[in-house]
C-alpha cells in the first residue's frame, strides 16, 4: 500500500462544509490503497510543510483544498522529485477542472493511487510561482476591496465580490505601462487591465476561464485597450458571448517571458486571486513542465 502525507487546508470550502471530512478523505484513500497521514493545516502552513516534505524527498505529497492550497504546494514542490496528488476540495478548484482531475472524492483518490504522473507548466512574477492567473489593473483592486468588506464587515464572498466590483468601476482608471515581450519587442500601453495566464485561457461563455492545456509553454498575455468605463463593460459583455471586436482586447502570443514595467514605486498585482504588492519591473516567465503532478 502506498503511503503519504496529505495536507488537509481548514479554510477549504468541503471542509469547512463538512467536519467529517478528514475521516471521509482517509477513507477513500485506504480504499483506493493510499494510507494517508492526514496532517490539518492553515493556509499560511501549507507551504512550509510542502517545502520540508520536498527537501526530505517524499515521492508522493497529496494535498486537499483549492487552487489556494495547490499553488502553496506547487511554490514548494517546483523542480523537486516529489509528486504532487490532489483533492479538490476548494470552491472553483481551475487548476485540478484545468488538469482534468475527477471532482469527486473517490475518484480523485483513486486516481491518486494509480499514480500517473505528467509534467505541468507553472508561472512566476518575480521569483513568486502561480498556477493559474496574474492581472493588474482593476482586477486586483476589486479583490483588495472585496477581502476587505469580507474582513471588516463580515459579509459573505458573493455579496462583497458585487460590490467591490461596482466601487471598482466607479473607481475606473487606466495603467501606464512599459511591455517588453521576450526580451525583444517593447511597447506602452495605457490599459485598465493587463492578464498574464499559466497558458492559453479562454475568456468566451462557451468555456470562460478554461484552459485546454497547461503543457504548452506559454504565457497567456492579454491587454485590455484603453476605454470608457461603459466601454469596458460592453467590451467584457461581448467577450463572454465571444464577441470581442479588434478593439476590445489585443492577446500576445508566443509569450515566454514578459516584463512590465512602470512609473509607480508599487503595483498592486493578484496572483492566483491574492493580491501582493510588487516593485517594478514585473518579471513573468513560463517554467516548462516544471511541476510532477497526477493527474490524468
Amino acid at each position: 500500500m502506498t503511503r503519504a502525507v496529505v495536507l488537509l487546508n481548514r479554510g477549504g470550502g468541503a471542509v469547512q462544509a463538512d467536519r467529517n471530512i478528514a475521516g471521509k478523505v482517509e477513507a477513500a484513500l485506504r480504499e483506493a490503497g493510499v494510507e494517508a497521514e492526514l496532517e490539518p493545516v492553515t493556509g499560511g502552513e501549507t507551504t512550509v510543510r510542502c517545502r520540508a516534505i520536498g527537501e526530505r524527498g517524499d515521492p508522493l505529497l497529496i494535498v486537499g483544498g483549492g487552487d489556494g492550497t495547490v499553488g502553496a504546494a506547487a511554490s514548494a514542490l517546483v523542480g523537486t522529485d516529489t509528486r504532487l496528488g490532489i483533492l479538490p476540495l476548494g470552491t472553483l478548484n481551475h487548476f485540478a477542472r484545468d488538469l482534468g482531475i475527477p471532482l469527486k472524492l473517490a475518484e480523485a483518490a483513486e486516481l491518486i493511487a494509480r499514480g500517473t504522473e505528467r509534467r505541468v507548466d507553472v508561472a512566476e512574477m518575480n521569483g513568486r510561482i502561480f498556477i493559474n492567473n496574474s492581472a493588474i489593473g482593476l482586477y486586483p483592486l476589486m479583490v483588495i476591496n472585496r477581502d476587505l468588506q469580507q474582513a471588516r464587515l463580515g459579509r459573505g464572498k458573493r455579496l462583497a465580490l458585487i460590490v467591490a466590483s461596482l466601487r471598482t468601476l466607479a473607481r475606473f482608471h487606466h495603467q501606464r505601462l512599459t511591455l517588453t515581450v521576450n526580451d525583444e519587442a517593447r511597447s506602452r500601453v495605457d490599459t485598465p487591465l493587463l492578464f498574464v495566464g499559466n497558458n492559453d485561457y479562454r475568456i468566451d461563455l462557451g468555456a470562460p476561464g478554461r484552459r485546454a492545456s497547461i503543457e504548452e509553454g506559454e504565457l497567456c498575455v492579454m491587454v485590455m485597450r484603453k476605454k470608457t468605463r461603459r466601454g469596458l463593460i460592453a467590451a467584457s459583455i461581448r467577450a463572454l458571448f465571444g464577441r470581442a471586436r479588434a478593439d476590445d482586447m489585443v492577446q500576445i502570443d508566443g509569450v515566454e517571458r514578459l516584463r512590465v514595467g512602470s512609473r509607480r514605486s508599487q503595483l498592486p498585482v493578484s496572483l492566483d486571486g491574492e493580491v501582493v504588492r510588487a516593485t517594478p519591473p514585473l518579471d513573468y516567465k513560463i517554467r516548462r513542465r516544471a511541476l510532477r503532478v497526477i493527474a490524468p
